[in-house]
């Protein structure tokens, strides 16, 4: 993502948490800073990619992040995160306008300026930003006011849950059917019941392979699509079924 914001002409300024990340940033030609306020200072556009709500909670509204931020800046937050984080983020945020963009898509995806962006936001801030999502994001959706991209990516995430366990209990149908796992993966992709996630999990050759590869990643967020439906006095029902296919792949 910043070597797309550097072809694009940008300015940039990432956080490198140690001397050797710093190295790697200034060799993509981006300015690294040690401090998180550093990042903020003068900028239009803030972008934050960590990993968890958690750290997502901790950078903005603990770390002093929106404190060194411009008067009518804009903060993206890209991470997969509670649409709860958002909203106290966006309340906390009075002099900057906060969008939030989760990423759907991995590193191939944002070399090639091909990750899925789901965007919300304030119009004027949507603008603002543009320029600098469309350097990797393509396509970049527009799905309502700030906190509804997390609620689509959470729905998505949970759906892509889900599919990978209903490939999971039909690699056992063909097994019990005499047919291998990798072969009936490399057929599937062909038919009817190809999807996004069967090319994926094919490409590693099993379910099991693929969920080792990103259960991490789909796992944190399906804790948090599950404690929102809870709020909700709900769950998430026949994905919730599927889901826990997955389990034991």
């Amino acid at each position: 993502m910043v070597a797309r914001l550097i072809e694009a002409g940008h300015q940039v300024r990432v956080l490198g948490r140690s001397a050797e990340k710093r190295d790697e940033i200034a060799e993509l030609g981006a300015h690294p800073v040690s401090q998180l306020a550093d990042v903020a200072t003068g900028a239009d556009v803030v972008v934050v990619c960590v990993f968890t709500d958690e750290q997502v909670a901790e950078v903005c509204l603990h770390g002093g992040l929106l404190a060194a931020m411009a008067p009518g800046s804009v903060l993206v937050v890209h991470t997969t995160a509670s649409p709860r984080t958002i909203d106290a983020i966006a309340a906390a945020a009075d002099h900057v306008e906060v969008v939030d963009a989760p990423v759907s898509g991995g590193p191939h995806d944002a070399a090639a300026g091909q990750l899925t962006l789901f965007v919300g936001g304030p119009d004027r801030a949507l603008a603002t930003v543009a320029p600098v999502l469309g350097c990797y994001g393509d396509p970049v959706c527009q799905v309502g006011p700030t906190g509804a991209g997390q609620r689509v990516k959470l729905v998505n995430n949970a759906l892509f849950a889900a599919q990978i366990g209903l490939l999971s209990a039909a690699s056992r149908l063909g097994e019990r059917l005499g047919v291998a796992e990798s072969t009936l993966l490399a057929a599937l992709v062909h038919g009817s019941g190809a999807s996004r996630v069967t090319g994926a999990v094919a490409g590693r050759g099993s379910v099991a392979s693929f969920v080792e590869a990103v259960g991490d990643f789909v796992g944190k967020d399906i804790a948090v699509v599950r404690a929102i439906a809870a709020d909700l006095g709900s769950d998430l029902g026949v994905l919730d079924d599927a889901i826990n296919a997955a389990s034991t792949a």
